[in-house]
């Protein structure tokens, strides 16, 4: 019969297991991001025996309640009515789905890629950008989900003490957002890891294909409707386009493996070529004119910003109804109330909205949420 395992040889075996991972980074790419010289966490901690750095980043971040609500927030459509809609959580999904296939393509570091994925939008409002451009207006400073998102995994989270994330996560997390139009210029992606890009553009390439197929499926837009040369390029279908958007990324990016030469000796780029390039911004370019300006100014979206706004009105003007996890003595009563409200699910803020002014929604979600 076997006796007690001996605590020094179980402690032994298991920082054998994240030894093992560290060399096997090693063998990828040399411009890739090693877990073991990473930046460092702002508060020091011991080794995990059995997870490399950033496998303990991608964890920390699917165990929060903020990555949790992603589930209930609306990505472009406000409450559709359907089952196949995309949320937050799904665009999540596919963004970390898409950046680790380019990741391991091109040998860089997986871990990184999805652990900045995880995060990227846990810091967006209620109703997508609609909510959004309410709170920057309303909100000293500004608001922004990719700074929200650094907020919440920095001073919100797990009681104010954050999740001491490494700081290659949170500088991904940061950096991941995109102007409208071109976005592909080299130097829009200074001083980024390559990781970090790969999460940049998986999310522009995850984005645009869900969107047009919701589009599509509320009948806003046709096929037929969509840009003929970026079509030309990209193809008709969902699946054709992504698989041409990722292929040509990789391709075009193929420096990033270490494996040739940049060109002039340039540090490599992840990036696409210029006719891909081109198509994606076109395409970009008519989702913004056909169907997101649009759903803004439509029934729901001017619901969702009245209700928006009100919500934010209320906790600066009643800082005791904010919950406990977004009340900080070191912030403004704004600051607060925009933690608050930002920490709301479609669902929780109309039935919020409704207990404070009711009618507010108008009918307009019943059933839905």
């Amino acid at each position: 019969m076997a006796g007690r395992p001996d605590p020094d040889s179980i402690s032994s075996t298991l920082d054998s297991v994240r030894k093992r991972l560290e060399e096997r980074e090693e063998t990828l790419s040399p411009f890739a991001t090693r877990s073991a010289r990473c930046l460092g966490r702002s508060a020091p901690e011991e080794p995990s025996p059995v997870r490399t750095e950033f496998q303990r980043d991608r964890d920390r971040i699917i165990h929060t309640t903020s990555f949790r609500r992603l589930k209930h927030k609306s990505q472009v459509f406000i409450a559709p009515m359907g089952d196949h809609y995309v949320t937050r959580l799904t665009h999540t999904i596919e963004v970390s789905q898409i950046g680790r296939t380019i990741a391991r393509a091109l040998n860089l570091n997986e871990d990184l890629v999805e652990a900045i994925a995880t995060g990227h939008d846990i810091g967006h409002t209620p109703f997508g950008h609609v909510g959004e451009r309410v709170l920057d207006e309303l909100l000293p400073g500004g608001f922004h989900h990719s700074r929200h998102s650094v907020r919440i995994v920095e001073c919100l989270e797990k009681g104010g003490r954050g999740l001491n994330l490494t700081r290659d996560v949170v500088e991904g997390i940061r950096r991941h957002s995109k102007p409208q139009g071109a976005f592909l210029d080299a130097s829009s992606v200074q001083g980024m890891s390559l990781e970090a890009q790969i999460v940049r553009i998986s999310d522009a390439v995850a984005y645009l294909n869900h969107d047009i197929g919701d589009a599509l499926r509320a009948g806003m837009i046709t096929v037929d409707d969509l840009p003929p040369d970026a079509i030309g390029v990209l193809g008709r279908g969902h699946s054709e386009r992504v698989n041409t958007l990722v292929t040509d990324i990789i391709a075009t990016s193929w420096a990033a493996t270490g494996l040739v030469s940049p060109l002039a000796g340039a540090a490599p780029v992840i990036t696409m070529s210029q006719a891909t390039g081109d198509a994606m911004t076109a395409l970009r370019d008519f989702m913004f004119d056909r169907v997101y300006l649009p759903l803004g100014d439509a029934a729901e979206g001017a619901a969702a910003q009245e209700i928006t706004a009100l919500l934010f009105r209320h906790y600066v003007d009643h800082p005791g109804d904010i919950v406990p996890e977004f009340l900080r003595p070191e912030s403004s009563p704004e600051r607060m109330a925009a933690d608050m409200v930002c920490g709301m699910t479609d669902q929780y803020a109309v039935r919020t909205a409704e207990r404070i002014r009711p009618g507010i929604s108008r009918g307009l979600f019943e059933g839905r949420l």
